[in-house]
């Protein structure tokens, strides 16, 4: 079993290595829950952060649990409970804390039934208790359509910088086709375009990240994902030298899958379907 380092975790003596007892710290936590603003706050700095990051150390923790007024250990603990709810996490064998709480669960589904509205609440939240969030980087990977009210362009560059900064997290910040790691040259590309489905724009499940011209190619439908997880690439222009080797050469091979939020094998059909050029 594989735990983030530094995070908690219940073990067979009842305690976390350099900390109070497990026992303990749920003990405290069960006489002063946490209020929805404050899951709200600890939901969105969970999607935001690698699974390896989910211990007292983090600095973003630090931040996170100086403006709610609990302790680094306590936010630390509540991320890692968050993380046993996350099937793609449980699948591989990994797992945080065992003890989620019913609100913890009802946050969950929540959040995953309506992403507009919980990036909107946990952003008041966040501003709430005075929480500038450096992780929210507000660098956008799509235009904003002209026209919008200025509250709904701020609300909705808000929302993409949500969804690449979660993407570029559930990936370690690596491309999943290439590995190339250099942030400046990474999209956080949706499956299925924002034109085509609104709903969906700020679902980390609608997001793979890609280097610039791979997202551009996935765009334009020269290259889809099967559901196996591996690229399928159109042989359009298989014979062009440059194509050849920096996107057709990668037909048939697999990505690498997320950490979190694995892609969703609908909007993988979509694509195929309606976008991809076979």
């Amino acid at each position: 079993m594989y735990v983030p380092a530094g995070a908690y975790f219940i073990s067979l003596s009842g305690r976390s290595p350099g900390s109070l007892s497990t026992a303990r710290i749920i003990s405290v936590a069960m006489r002063n829950p946490w209020t929805r603003p404050e899951l709200l706050a600890a939901f969105s700095l969970y999607c935001r952060l690698p699974f390896g990051g989910l211990h007292s150390r983090n600095s973003e923790i630090v931040r996170l649990a100086d403006a709610i007024g609990r302790t680094p250990s306590a936010v630390a603990m509540k991320l890692s409970n968050i993380a046993s709810l996350d099937p793609v996490i449980t699948s591989t064998g990994r797992v945080g804390l065992t003890s989620a709480s019913a609100a913890d669960r009802t946050m969950w589904e929540e959040m995953n039934s309506d992403w507009d509205q919980f990036v909107a609440d946990s952003q008041k939240a966040l501003e709430s208790f005075g929480f500038t969030d450096p992780v929210n980087d507000s660098t956008s990977d799509s235009v904003v359509p002209e026209g919008l009210d200025r509250p709904i362009q701020s609300t909705t560059r808000v929302g993409q910088g949500f969804f690449r900064q979660v993407v570029l997290s559930a990936y370690n910040g690596k491309c999943c086709i290439t590995g190339l790691a250099v942030p400046r040259l990474l999209v956080a590309s949706h499956i299925v375009p924002w034109r085509h489905d609104r709903t969906n724009r700020v679902n980390p499940r609608n997001g793979l990240l890609l280097s610039a011209l791979h997202d551009r190619a996935f765009d334009a439908g020269l290259i889809t994902i099967n559901d196996d997880m591996t690229v399928r690439v159109s042989p359009a222009y298989a014979d062009n030298g440059f194509f050849s080797t920096a996107i057709y050469a990668y037909d048939g091979k697999p990505i690498q899958r997320p950490e979190k939020f694995a892609p969703d094998r609908d909007f993988l059909a979509y694509h195929r379907d309606n976008i991809f050029q076979s």
